[in-house]
């Protein structure tokens, strides 16, 4: 797969089978995040890889709990909205159940965190779907951040005090064997030429 149709063909895949895909396919993935362009090559931002069932499942009920401790107004975000309704369900698991979880951080305070991120990130997607394996961008940690049983928990796990969460990434291999690839229409993202 070329780097055009690895773009093209990428779509955010959350039902994924349980097994974790070999050790070698996700390092592949992570170093196509460590590869992204960043401000000044600050080279910042730090990904906790989380592949043990057991962490990813106590890491889902801390989510649970403090989305259900939230509220929000009906003006939130649909997604923040949409994760605070389902917690206060129950049995709101943030990752989908995927096998792997990689969290992404940058130094608090530091103008391009959330963008050398989000390079990181739209990488490790794009090469995810070039390896057929399924991913989907994951904010909620993000949303969390300031949360202290959360940041408390992923300090454990490695976080840095003086980071900050900018996003997360799951990664495994889709529930039907590929990643999700149905095209996708563009309606939005307007584009504006001055010739």
């Amino acid at each position: 797969m070329d780097a055009m149709e690895a773009i093209f063909t990428r779509r955010s895949t959350r039902r994924m089978k349980p097994g974790l895909p070999p050790r070698e396919m996700i390092e592949r993935v992570i170093e196509a995040g460590r590869a992204a362009p960043s401000g000044s090559n600050s080279q910042a931002t730090h990904m906790i890889v989380i592949t043990d069932r057991k962490v990813l499942d106590e890491l889902a009920a801390i989510v649970q709990t403090a989305f259900a401790a939230m509220e929000v107004g009906p003006d939130a975000y649909v997604s923040l909205r949409n994760s605070v309704s389902a917690s206060k369900k129950g049995g709101y698991v943030f990752h989908y159940g995927a096998p792997v979880l990689i969290v992404t951080a940058n130094r608090r305070g530091y103008g391009n965190a959330m963008a050398d991120s989000a390079c990181a990130l739209e990488n490790m997607m794009i090469a995810a779907n070039a390896l057929d394996l399924g991913s989907c961008w994951i904010n909620q940690l993000h949303w969390l951040d300031e949360n202290a049983s959360v940041r408390g928990y992923l300090e454990k796990l490695g976080l840095k005090a003086d980071e900050t969460v900018t996003g997360g990434l799951i990664l495994g291999y889709g529930y039907d064997g590929q990643p999700v690839r149905s095209e996708l229409k563009r309606t939005g993202n307007p584009v504006t030429w001055i010739e």
